[in-house]
């Protein structure tokens, strides 16, 4: 609402939920005029591509120096921090480049590795009642969990996690399953008193503090939770704790992963990280996840299959099947009213500037997502 020739905005995706980006989104991109200039400090890498014309990658050794490089146009510069080479500068700012699987439709794991299965259920929490369409998850399967902020996400994750109880209906196993939780929000409390870092790690999988493993190598240093292993777990920063409370969920030996919001308060590097590990995770011990996630670039790089929720939030959710990525994003993404393509190079997925060709001939198909 202020008049000035220069706006900036830090991380404006914070807290939002996916309708939420897009409308934030779309607003930033309004206010654009020849005599006005944005700058944009952004972790999500789809509500980036949408909103820029122009990035700088920023890199270097976090805590020590960073290096902004010279503008690239979005779809170039994404692409290249993603594939870790700046031709530009002919600087390799990464080891190994971070792949999109080429295909976004979701590979569904077999039906003998079956884990868990609910029927259809209702639970109510004060003035909230969530209802609950039946399903299923299978060993090395990823369910990611999409829908706007207070519409029961966390309640059909604590559902699952045996904290909260239906009125009717329930989850049931075919078998004894360890389960690794990590919720929304973590505090102070979550961690034993006098636990430094490397305590809590240690305790979870004692490879997470052992240099050489790979958890220690993919996800106790990609999360920078070395430089902190001295440090007492209760007394990080909000961020830090989150960091910490991943890679303990991560770490732990588990048949099922239940994650919330696992994307809040990381960079770029970190959520991708994360990302990789879960799916690493999933696949070579069979296990299971749930994922509620509002980056659509996480959702798309993990995903078997997708959860939408609906509903009016704060009063009444709707849990929906699990549904084949495809399906589920295009049913999403035509509530939100944008359309989103594959990227033929990096197989990103990108959010069609609204109003464009792609985005009218899409809409014209009743194609939401194009992948």
């Amino acid at each position: 609402s202020k008049d000035a020739s220069v706006y900036i905005f830090d991380e404006p995706s914070s807290y939002l939920d996916v309708r939420e980006r897009v409308r934030v989104s779309r607003l930033i991109r309004y206010q654009v005029k020849a005599s006005r200039y944005f700058i944009v400090v952004e972790h999500d890498l789809a509500v980036l591509d949408y909103l820029s014309d122009h990035v700088h990658v920023i890199y270097g050794e976090p805590g020590v120096y960073g290096i902004v490089s010279q503008p690239y146009g979005v779809r170039v510069g994404i692409n290249a921090f993603l594939d870790g080479y700046l031709q530009g500068e002919n600087v390799r700012i990464r080891s190994t480049p971070i792949a999109f699987s080429k295909s976004l439709s979701g590979q569904q794991a077999e039906a003998e590795f079956k884990y868990l299965e609910w029927s259809r259920a209702r639970v109510r929490l004060n003035d909230f009642t969530l209802d609950v369409e039946p399903g299923y998850i299978n060993g090395g399967e990823v369910v990611t969990i999409v829908g706007p902020n207070a519409i029961g996400k966390t309640t059909f994750i604590r559902f699952l996690a045996g904290e909260v109880k239906a009125e009717e209906g329930g989850p049931f196993t075919y078998r004894e399953l360890k389960v690794s939780y990590k919720p929304q929000y973590v505090g102070p409390e979550f961690f034993p008193e006098g636990m430094t870092v490397a305590d809590v790690l240690r305790a979870s999988n004692p490879e997470a503090v052992t240099p050489g493993t790979w958890l220690y190598v993919e996800l106790t240093e990609k999360l920078g939770l070395v430089k902190l292993f001295d440090r007492v777990a209760r007394e990080l920063s909000g961020g830090e704790m989150q960091k910490l409370a991943i890679a303990s969920a991560l770490s732990r030996e588990a048949d099922l992963y239940l994650l919330d919001e696992p994307s809040a308060h990381l960079d770029v590097e970190e959520r991708l990280a994360v990302g990789r590990i879960v799916k690493r995770l999933t696949e070579n011990r069979k296990a299971a996840a749930f994922v509620a996630e509002h980056d659509v670039m996480m959702i798309a790089m993990i995903s078997d299959r997708t959860m939408v929720f609906s509903g009016e939030p704060g009063l009444h959710g709707i849990a929906g099947s699990p549904k084949r990525v495809r399906e589920a994003m295009n049913d999403l993404l035509a509530e939100l009213g944008i359309t989103m393509r594959q990227d033929k190079e990096s197989g990103r997925p990108r959010i069609n500037k609204e109003g464009s060709y792609l985005d009218r001939l899409q809409k014209a198909k009743g194609v939401y997502f194009e992948v």
